[in-house]
């Protein structure tokens, strides 16, 4: 099981609110442009970003973020649903720090308080896909009880090197009706 760590002096995790939408933004982009951990190589239009930030909070949907004193955005952990009514009890996990922030314990830590998150808000399963040679963060998944459940070949595609992709997973047995 993990344990989380103490958070070094100015670190905080909290969830989002719409005053931080341009640094969440701006950070994703950040990790997004290095190509390595993300789908995307760059964050969508911030308008964009925007809507998606937002449908998240109005849903109810965990969007959880390591801030530095308050205000600067260096990572965040976001549960958003699964489309589709037979699927309301999925989410679909989304990570990043930016690079300084790495190998600290805090990524741990982030994603924590987004799964206790949205085991409050009903999801009942959490899933992901991550690269295959991303062992670091496959690991970390593991640590946190995700489980693999199989493999995307050639499921992602960075400047034409084909990738693989693993799933995982994150169960949790429904809580009985009141």
């Amino acid at each position: 099981m993990y344990v989380n760590p103490a958070l070094p002096a100015g670190l905080t995790i909290r969830t989002a609110s719409p005053a931080d939408f341009n640094a969440l933004h701006a950070a994703r982009d950040e990790v997004a442009r290095e190509k390595l951990y993300l789908s995307m190589f760059q964050a969508p239009p911030l308008e964009q970003a925007i809507r998606f930030f937002q449908n998240s909070l109005d849903k109810n949907h965990p969007l959880k973020l390591l801030v530095r004193d308050n205000q600067e955005v260096l990572g965040w952990c976001e549960i958003s649903g699964v489309h589709g009514d037979m699927r309301a009890h999925i989410g679909m996990l989304g990570t990043g720090l930016v690079a300084p922030m790495r190998d600290q314990g805090l990524g741990g830590a982030l994603m924590q308080a987004a799964i206790d998150a949205a085991w409050a808000r009903g999801f009942t399963r959490i899933q992901l896909s991550v690269r295959m040679d991303n062992l670091r963060a496959i690991r970390l998944y593991e640590r946190l009880g995700f489980e693999r459940e199989g493999v995307q070949r050639k499921g992602g595609l960075v400047d034409g090197v084909y990738h693989d992709l693993l799933t995982m997973a994150l169960l949790r047995e429904p809580l009985p009706a009141p």
